[in-house]
C-alpha cells in the first residue's frame, strides 16, 4: 500500500503545486475579420486561416424548414 514514509511539509507541498495554477490564454485577432481566435487555429467566425479561407462559412440554415 502507498504510504507517504515521513509527512510532507506544506512548504514542500506547496512548492510541487507552484505550476498547477491555470493560465489564461492568450487569444490573437483575425486579420480578416478581426475576432478574437486562438493563435495557429482556424477563425470559428469567418472559416480563414493564414490569410487564406479554409473552412466554407455555411449561409444562415433554418433547420425548421430542411427538417420537413
Amino acid at each position: 500500500m502507498a504510504v507517504p514514509q515521513n509527512k510532507v511539509t506544506k512548504s514542500r507541498r506547496n512548492m510541487r503545486r507552484a505550476h498547477d495554477s491555470l493560465t489564461a490564454g492568450n487569444p490573437a485577432e483575425c486579420p480578416n475579420c478581426g475576432e478574437l481566435k486562438r493563435p495557429h487555429h482556424v477563425c470559428g467566425a469567418c472559416g480563414h486561416y493564414d490569410d487564406r479561407e479554409v473552412v466554407a462559412q455555411a449561409d444562415e440554415v433554418d433547420l425548421d424548414e430542411d427538417a420537413a
